[in-house]
């Protein structure tokens, strides 16, 4: 089964960049819709992005349109989410996560998760 490991996570000051990685092991996730999930202390897990697979048609959260990208390197076999403008509500666990269908805003539609991977935007 394919496996999930998240990189990239850390401290950033508002209005910096951060880059997560998301990469596959034990198979190839090129077939899977890649979302981004995160998760605020004492929150629920919330959807931030995803992208398809052979369109490369992506969705994201109204609150990091035009700040946060997801796109994919299918040769690669990683999803990324390239981030901008931090802000400190962006401050929570990120999570990806795949599903070998079209992609949903709903966690509870995916199966297979890395296993987080903290960004922490300060002042």
């Amino acid at each position: 089964q394919v496996q999930l490991v998240e990189s990239g996570g850390g401290v950033v000051q508002i209005g910096g960049s951060l880059r997560l990685s998301c990469g596959a092991s034990g198979g190839t996730f090129n077939n899977y819709a890649v979302a981004w999930f995160r998760q605020a202390p004492g929150k629920e897990r919330d959807f931030v992005a995803a992208v398809g697979t052979i369109s490369n048609r992506s969705i994201y959260e109204d609150s990091v349109k035009g700040r946060f990208t997801i796109f994919r390197n299918y040769h690669a076999n990683t999803a990324y989410l390239q981030m901008t403008r931090l802000k400190p509500d962006d401050t929570g666990v990120y999570y990806c996560a795949i599903r070998d269908t079209w992609f949903t805003p709903s966690p509870e539609d995916y199966k297979i998760w890395g296993q987080g991977s903290q960004v922490t935007v300060s002042s």
